[in-house]
């Protein structure tokens, strides 16, 4: 059987599938039903139903195969049987295998039929929360519990980074609820706040809410760039110049202070974290994507992390950005763009003429391909360029960009 990690966003909505909080929802809609939804707010059926609850899975995955999806420390938790593919989408029931673990608050993360269990006969008062409730909103929950004479179940949505703050502010705000019930909900926000409003609704009934209370939206103040986490990421062919900048960058951010640096070239992942990866395309996207994991992890707690491999494929590069910005961080991408001319005249490894001869197979620019990058944010192009002149523009980047002072 297909064995097959959904994404964050994905592994959330695979949670709340085979929890019961989707209810009626058993899986993942097909391109009718989704087309339905995006269109009528209602499944085929006349369902009424806010958002498009789909799943990416790699193409060769096809009608009729059972795809077990596993949570990111590798533990199965459902089986998916694919019924549908609509491009990178695919569509099909979902079957419990194991109750999740992965990520935090596993104590506060209960099914819909467990609280249902509990929650005493009557009217049931639904918190949903993204932020914290200030006192005018606990008041405001107090009175309305009070006048419907109404149990309160709060629901702190603990998805992303902001969710552990969310769940301490249920908690503290339970002090001031007696008898208030706080279940942590990985509820992913939603494309727009009605269809994220009408989603959470839906959520908080099916957790036996028959009041549903939204509460305040929290107020996004990021912080200044200097003190938020950075990923500078450069790319290009083999002796293009990247690790010879990004060492430049390194060091001239040591002298400056006020960051903490962590500098991940290519060739040292690969002796240490990625040792015994070959370089087939599918061990190059895993080289690079345990760098992203590892610098996502530097962003995460506002450190600055500057990457230097190859990095030839744009759909990888892609994965990278997205994980640093779900943590929180910015995602610099700089283009090292000399041609294959002036990399391959160099050739300081020696590695092109090996290439050309057919020692080295699938190498970047000769027999394999280096997909050029049309999302960078800083192009160079070291061919008439000295090392300081290059590292001068890098650093003039962060400046401006207020990443650093």
């Amino acid at each position: 059987m297909t064995e097959w990690t959904p994404d964050v966003r994905e592994l959330a909505d695979l949670e709340l599938l085979l929890s019961g909080a989707f209810a009626p929802l058993t899986g993942f809609l097909t391109s009718a039903e989704a087309h339905a939804v995006a269109e009528h707010g209602r499944l085929p059926d006349g369902t009424p139903w806010p958002a498009p609850i789909r799943i990416t899975l790699p193409e060769e995955i096809r009608p009729g195969d059972r795809v077990t999806l596993k949570d990111p420390e590798g533990a199965p938790v459902a089986v998916m049987t694919v019924q549908e593919r609509d491009g990178r989408y695919a569509a099909g029931p979902v079957e419990a295998l194991e109750r999740p673990s992965y990520g935090p608050f596993a104590r506060l993360r209960r099914t819909p039929a467990e609280v249902r269990k509990e929650l005493p006969d009557g009217e049931v008062l639904g918190v949903t929360m993204r932020g914290p409730l200030d006192s005018t909103a606990i008041e405001d929950i107090a009175a309305t519990a009070e006048e419907l004479d109404a149990a309160v179940v709060l629901l702190p949505l603990s998805f992303g980074e902001r969710g552990p703050a969310v769940v301490r502010a249920a908690l503290k705000a339970a002090d001031a609820l007696p008898g208030a019930m706080v279940v942590a909900v990985p509820l992913a926000p939603r494309e727009t706040p009605e269809i994220d409003l009408e989603l959470r609704e839906h959520v908080a009934r099916n957790y036996g809410a028959t009041e549903h209370y939204p509460g305040p939206e929290p107020v996004e103040i990021p912080g200044p760039p200097h003190r938020r986490g950075l990923v500078v990421f450069f790319t290009g062919l083999s002796g293009a110049g990247k690790s010879t900048i990004a060492r430049g960058v390194r060091d001239a951010l040591l002298e400056r202070g006020g960051r903490t640096v962590t500098y991940l070239d290519g060739d040292v992942v690969r002796r240490l974290l990625s040792a015994g990866l070959g370089f087939s395309r599918e061990d190059r996207e895993l080289n690079i994507r345990r760098i992203g994991f590892v610098a996502a992890e530097v962003a995460r707690h506002g450190g600055l992390a500057l990457c230097a491999p190859i990095a030839p494929y744009a759909s990888t590069r892609a994965e990278v950005r997205k994980m640093v910005e779900e943590v929180g961080g910015d995602f610099l991408l700089v283009h090292v763009a000399t041609p294959l001319e002036e990399c391959e005249r160099r050739d300081r490894k020696g590695l092109y003429a090996k290439a050309r001869a057919g020692l080295i197979p699938s190498f970047t620019g000769i027999s394999d391909p280096y997909e050029e990058p049309e999302d960078a944010d800083l192009v160079i192009d070291t061919t008439h360029m000295t090392v300081e002149e290059s590292v001068a523009m890098v650093l003039d980047t962060l400046v401006s960009g207020g990443w650093v002072r």
